[in-house]
């Protein structure tokens, strides 16, 4: 028997206040975060992967030299074909020529003076990039620029954070690099929770070699410009990784004697859409040249330590590009298919486990095709509510979940005060990635398609859940529809 249908608890007043928000476009809500237009998609695939390397905040202060060319923002008009590091001048040029050398990357900086944007016309606005590198910034960013990066990653960007030790205030502002990433972190207009679930910790840390876990399938670890056993800490710091506000956070290599939630030298996580790394020290990537006047260590080549293939593994990772053993190759043989049973809901909850009244045809919400959706949400009261289904990805395959979501709020704030979350769990219930975060900020009147590679569970069963926890006062409703797993 197909579910009744689904009757909301709200007050007139409740329902007259979503009717004007939806006539007002969502007033007072965040915009959706930006997805890359068709024509977009066309340039990234015919330049690459796009990478900006800040140089807007402080960057260069004092003894620090942290660009990638003085060639700004175009380190193409310093040298256009570097084969060495000294081709391009900047404690980072080792970095930049590697990536130049490699192929498939196109790099940019965001000079001294410039400001950081999400969603405008500018060329160096972060919708036209992969990954934004932030390497030891020594000014706050602004409270729109904050704005601007989290919409970015939450949009499908990555986020590399670069910091150094406690105290490296080397413009003499009052802040240095472990203040600013934390303040960007807990003190933002789109989520403030901690979103990454990385805390950097306020210490001076005076040298180490951090060892790498022992995780064969990382892809940072183990990629495409080779395998990392360690860094090394020349003072810097560490950060303290809490799985309980971001579970996808994972520490990759720790200082001597730490292990679990404290002491990551570098760590990694999710948010949104989006990729993050963190990185303790700006040491590893110094290349040891640099502009005139600047005394420079040599990381990147240090003997002891594996930083060249950390460094450009993580870009490549954020930049959604070679994923080392996680992803296997598509398989010739393997025969393209869509894996998820009743994936339009229209034989109601069959295939699916969802609580009592998600799936339904309430004329409350629209469908996108059929008759039956998924609501969750829409209570106005502090509730739970989950949907999910189980699926086995063929090995050799790779993978794509897609579903079409639609988010309609009451309230009037940015603040997240009703979430959605888009995971993947094995088979024992533990979150293996947490594909994306929505909130009443993200509301949008129409279904938006949201896609996943979900390649790196191929030969895996998963279990592809929907979580809304909503608060206690005003309604948010996500709706979804029309969903798919599909193989090739």
């Amino acid at each position: 028997m197909l579910p009744p249908r689904r009757i909301r608890r709200r007050g007139l007043a409740t329902a007259l206040a979503v009717t004007a928000l939806l006539a007002g476009g969502v007033a007072g809500a965040a915009a959706q975060p930006q997805e890359a237009p068709a024509a977009a998609a066309a340039a990234a695939e015919a330049t690459g992967h796009r990478i900006l390397f800040d140089n807007a905040h402080a960057e260069t202060a004092g003894n620090a030299d942290w660009i990638i060319s003085t060639s700004q923002p175009d380190p193409l008009l310093q040298d256009s074909a570097p084969s060495a590091e000294t081709d391009w001048t900047g404690a980072l040029s080792a970095w930049g020529v590697a990536l130049q050398k490699a192929g498939g990357y196109s790099m940019k900086t965001l000079p001294s003076g410039s400001s950081l944007s999400y969603g405008g016309t500018a060329a160096l606005d972060l919708a036209n990039f992969d990954t934004l590198v932030i390497p030891e910034p020594n000014t706050l960013f602004t409270a729109a620029e904050k704005t601007a990066i989290m919409k970015f990653v939450q949009g499908g960007g990555g986020l590399f954070m670069i910091a150094d030790h406690t105290g490296a205030d080397r413009n003499n502002d009052g802040y240095d690099a472990v203040e600013v990433f934390n303040d960007l972190m807990s003190n933002n207009s789109v989520d403030a929770t901690n979103p990454f679930g990385i805390t950097v910790d306020t210490l001076n840390v005076g040298s180490d070699f951090p060892a790498a876990i022992n995780d064969s399938a990382d892809p940072v670890l183990h990629g495409a410009f080779g395998n990392v056993s360690k860094s090394l800490i020349a003072s810097g710091t560490t950060a303290t990784l809490r799985p309980a506000d971001n579970p996808s956070v994972k520490g990759l290599l720790y200082r001597t004697g730490y292990s679990g939630t404290t002491g990551a030298f570098f760590a990694t996580s999710t948010f949104g859409s989006g990729r993050v790394a963190f990185w303790g020290d700006t040491s590893p990537v110094d290349d040891g040249t640099g502009q005139s006047g600047n005394t420079l260590y040599d990381g990147w080549n240090d003997p002891g330590a594996t930083n060249a293939p950390l460094a450009l593994n993580a870009t490549a990772w954020l930049s959604g590009g070679e994923s080392g053993g996680t992803t296997p190759p598509p398989s010739t043989t393997c025969a393209a298919a869509q894996l998820l049973g009743n994936n339009g809901f229209e034989s109601g909850a069959a295939t699916w486990s969802a609580s009592s009244g998600v799936i339904t045809n309430s004329t409350g919400r629209t469908p996108r095709t059929g008759s039956y959706y998924a609501w969750l949400g829409g209570n106005g009261t502090a509730v739970t509510e989950t949907l999910s289904q189980s699926v086995t990805v063929p090995a050799g395959c790779s993978a794509s979940l897609g579903f079409y979501l639609k988010i309609d709020t009451a309230e009037t704030a940015t603040t997240a005060y009703d979430t959605l979350k888009v995971q993947v769990l094995n088979g024992s219930g533990t979150v293996l990635r947490t594909l994306a975060t929505y909130s009443n900020a993200n509301a949008v009147s129409t279904y938006t398609k949201r896609s996943f590679d979900l390649s790196a569970y191929a030969g895996q069963t998963v279990t592809l859940k929907y979580t809304v926890t909503e608060g206690s006062k005003l309604q948010t409703s996500f709706v979804i529809d029309d969903t798919a797993l599909d193989v090739a």
